[in-house]
């Protein structure tokens, strides 16, 4: 570590984010912060520099940052800050969450050589947890399937989607969660992209599909309400750092032409 590294710090689930525009990075460099945090963990690199992670106990004041909430990154800073500010979150969680062995209880450390916890007593390597989810957007004709959660913004809706259980595809999770929360068929389903999503580790993989039969009927406790919606009467969807936006936004440029 050197004092030209970059830091994301975190404190009581904020980051000390750079929100003055003339600062050149939206994370501090080490020379800035005079004492560099114990135990940092390499999680990449920031405009060509190391860039290190650690939680704090508080954040440092330093002129021009703020304590930030991780889904603010991305108005403040762009994709590619959220993208290794969400990595920074997920690794320290891992950290803090596999300090004991799972197995037989020992204090486990951290190994030199890549991202894993090791038991010294028993062996046990414990990675970095991902958790990947499917988003499908359904289409008949020119309408989309949108459905909106309880745990939703109010009016928002967005494309179905669920996580992907032991032992089923991707496919399989896709028809199997469209069928459970708003109990219709799909067929031809075309993957279009996949997202890190930090809330708290998972993999979003995205599809588009097509409607195969079926009337929409709401999984009462996952759906609070789903419809067909035309392009030019849409409600309100989810913000643009989420791929299930830029998953609606592609269907909607195809439609329009």
């Amino acid at each position: 570590m050197t004092d030209t590294a970059y830091w994301i710090l975190r404190s009581d689930n904020r980051l000390l984010i750079a929100v003055d525009e003339t600062a050149g990075s939206p994370f501090p460099a080490g020379r800035h912060l005079g004492v560099l945090p114990d135990g940092g963990l390499h999680i990449g690199d920031w405009q060509g520099a190391s860039c290190y992670a650690a939680d704090v106990a508080e954040l440092p004041e330093l002129a021009g940052t703020e304590p930030t909430p991780l889904r603010a990154v991305f108005q403040l800073a762009g994709g590619e800050a959220f993208a290794l500010a969400g990595r920074a979150v997920q690794l320290l969680d891992w950290q803090a969450q596999h300090r004991f062995c799972g197995r037989c209880g020992t204090p486990t450390g951290m190994r030199a050589d890549e991202h894993a916890m090791q038991c010294p007593a028993c062996g046990l390597l414990v990675y970095p947890r991902i958790s990947p989810a499917v988003m499908v957007l359904v289409r008949d004709g020119d309408r989309l399937l949108l459905a909106r959660s309880p745990r939703f913004k109010p009016g928002v809706y967005s494309a179905l989607a669920g996580f992907v259980e032991p032992g089923e595809t991707l496919e399989q999770c896709a028809r199997r969660e469209v069928r459970e929360e708003v109990g219709i068929e799909i067929a031809n389903l075309r993957y279009y992209a996949s997202q890190p999503w930090p809330f708290p580790n998972s993999l979003m993989v995205a599809f588009f599909a097509d409607y195969a039969g079926g009337e929409i009927v709401p999984e009462p406790v996952e759906i609070e309400a789903a419809e067909w919606f035309s392009p030019d009467a849409l409600p309100l969807l989810p913000e643009p750092i989420s791929i299930s936006r830029q998953l609606i936004d592609a269907a909607l440029s195809e439609l329009r032409g």
